[in-house]
């Protein structure tokens, strides 16, 4: 398979890239590294990347931003980070996407534990996960060419541990291992807009 890996140079994409190119050809995607640039939160960046990149079997996004604040210092400029980036950045990217897929193939969005379980100072970012979970099983029920789109949403992931655990008392850190599953089951496997939660 040839897959695109957008963000496939962070904490979960660079584990994610690397299972998959133990057996497929995988095209790294990243903001200013990896294979081919793009900025997500822009749609022309996302058509000129597949213009000069081609057709996939299966498109991976793992990036996207949002603003962590606590809500009531939150603006009206905040919440659009989330929106423009990780909200719409997945959705166009799908939505542009699907014209560059080859048949049977899919796409695969990134959200998060905070759809479901949020924590202080994630009113934006909480906000953004649960609007793609609800476009993802409204989208998937619309494709065509037997394609698929789902979205992983995972817990806070053991490589992020340090950096994250003050925001997350007593959550269970995801192993790497279970986060590599979690995208192969999306990508390998025959789902439909599913939300695939890994958060224990």
């Amino acid at each position: 398979m040839r897959i695109a890996i957008i963000g496939g140079k962070g904490t979960i994409g660079k584990v994610v890239t690397q299972r998959f190119k133990e057996e497929h050809e995988v095209v790294v995607v990243g903001r200013t590294g990896g294979d081919f640039q793009m900025d997500i939160s822009e749609a022309i960046s996302i058509q000129t990347f597949f213009e000069k990149a081609g057709k996939f079997d299966a498109i991976v996004c793992i990036a996207g931003e949002a603003k962590w604040a606590p809500f009531n210092e939150l603006s009206e400029e905040d919440y659009y980070i989330g929106i423009k980036s990780k909200l719409m950045g997945q959705v166009n990217l799908a939505r542009i996407g699907l014209n560059y897929l080859n048949k049977g193939g899919s796409i695969t969005l990134s959200t998060g534990i905070l759809a479901d379980d949020p924590v202080v100072k994630t009113a934006s970012a909480a906000m953004v996960n649960g609007a793609i979970h609800s476009f993802v099983q409204a989208a998937a029920l619309e494709l065509e060419n037997q394609n698929r789109l789902n979205v992983v949403s995972l817990g806070m992931v053991e490589d992020a541990y340090e950096k994250y655990k003050s925001y997350f008392p007593g959550h269970n850190p995801i192993p790497m291992k279970k986060v590599e599953n979690a995208y192969v089951r999306s990508v390998l496997g025959k789902d439909n807009g599913k939300v695939i939660r890994y958060y224990d």
